[in-house]
């Protein structure tokens, strides 16, 4: 099934290019051939493409030549040959001509002090499928996006275990043996299972690096890769004027589903605190495509006190929410809101839960999970 995704790039690059990032798998060579059917597409996927191009960069200025400046030019997985980005640069300069750069790792352009291109072209990202895209054609089913998430060839699949495994296994094989940590593949794949059991959480480098028999460096570097190869994001901490609050950031694996086949999880039982490390997790996803995908400037925190006081998940100045997945919640569920409150936040405070109920009490909203996602999107 073709699901319709919320990312218009010719809207993006309506105005001046600009690189496109996003996960390995998410769609992004799919939404080009869908949105661009008859676009100058350079693939550097395909192994004769790229030998031409690393062998003879140059070759793009007569790629151009024949090319009108309103129509763009894309070239996916840019990260393959990031000497190309020089090339980009000169014809920019030159000719007014607007590039889509596509990538899934970032990786490789920081390695190679790649030329981004400083301002001469907006930065992008790509996620898994949302909740918006797959409710639009009524293809959202809550339970199996919270075990298997938003990959779009995973959910879509009748064997969504065995493509996790594909997966994993083509992400080792590509990514991860193509760096030095190849020389310890079996230590990575032992880092994998322990990080993800950590996702949603703040690290402790020390801890994760006992449990997994590596030194502290050594998993800060593995935690690099994941973030330059785009599988992991982080919330950093609020901070706010009276309570102490903790330091560190919390760190995300960018996909539920990858979340629970690395940690070795076949289900989530309704009641467990696995569900409910889900479905929060499933919220922060959405509202972080959300606000990349409407361009909004908000940036995303979440607030935790040494003395454990907590929000989920803070959305600029707008908004707080604290995220339940019970199907009743009370005013109980809203002390960390209201302690926010008292740091001085002056945004909306939300409970965000399975409870259809939707209603107010004193400055504390409860959303029924839809409506809250139908109140972000709009």
């Amino acid at each position: 099934m073709d699901i319709p995704r919320y990312l218009q790039l010719a809207e993006i690059i309506e105005e001046k290019s600009a690189f496109l990032f996003g996960p390995r798998s998410t769609g992004k060579s799919h939404l080009i051939n869908k949105q661009f059917p008859n676009g100058h597409i350079i693939n550097l996927l395909k192994a004769t493409d790229r030998r031409r191009f690393v062998e003879n960069p140059t070759l793009l200025h007569d790629f151009i030549k024949r090319i009108d400046k309103k129509e763009p030019i894309i070239i996916d997985e840019i990260q393959m040959v990031p000497e190309l980005l020089n090339e980009v640069h000169s014809i920019i300069e030159e000719t007014g001509h607007r590039f889509l750069l596509t990538g899934s790792s970032a990786r490789k352009l920081k390695r190679t002090n790649a030329n981004m291109l400083g301002g001469r072209a907006k930065r992008c990202e790509f996620f898994p499928l949302t909740w918006k895209e797959l409710s639009t054609v009524n293809q959202f089913n809550l339970e199996k996006y919270l075990l298997y998430g938003g990959i779009p060839r995973i959910y879509l699949s009748q064997n969504p275990t065995d493509e996790l495994s594909d997966y994993v296994d083509t992400y080792l094989d590509q990514e991860i043996k193509a760096e030095a940590v190849s020389r310890n593949i079996i230590g990575f794949e032992r880092f994998l299972q322990k990080i993800s059991l950590a996702s949603g959480e703040t690290l402790v480098y020390a801890n994760i690096a006992s449990d997994v028999q590596l030194t502290p460096p050594t998993v800060r570097q593995y935690i690099e890769v994941l973030e330059d190869t785009l599988l992991s994001f982080s919330l950093i901490p609020w901070q706010g004027p009276i309570r102490k609050a903790i330091q560190s950031s919390r760190f995300f694996l960018f996909d539920i589903g990858l979340r629970w086949f690395l940690s070795q999880v076949a289900s989530l039982p309704e009641a467990s605190n696995l569900f409910g490390q889900a479905f929060e997790q499933f919220i922060v996803q959405e509202v972080r495509a959300c606000i990349s995908y409407r361009r909004l400037k908000n940036h995303l925190y979440f607030w935790r006190t040494t003395h454990n006081d907590e929000v989920d998940l803070i959305i600029g100045d707008d908004s707080a929410i604290e995220v339940k997945a019970a199907k009743k919640v009370s005013s109980r569920d809203a002390s960390g809101l209201l302690k926010l409150k008292d740091e001085g936040f002056q945004g909306r405070l939300i409970v965000v839960s399975r409870d259809e109920i939707c209603r107010s009490k004193g400055d504390i909203e409860f959303l029924f999970w839809e409506e809250f996602l139908n109140q972000i999107w709009k």
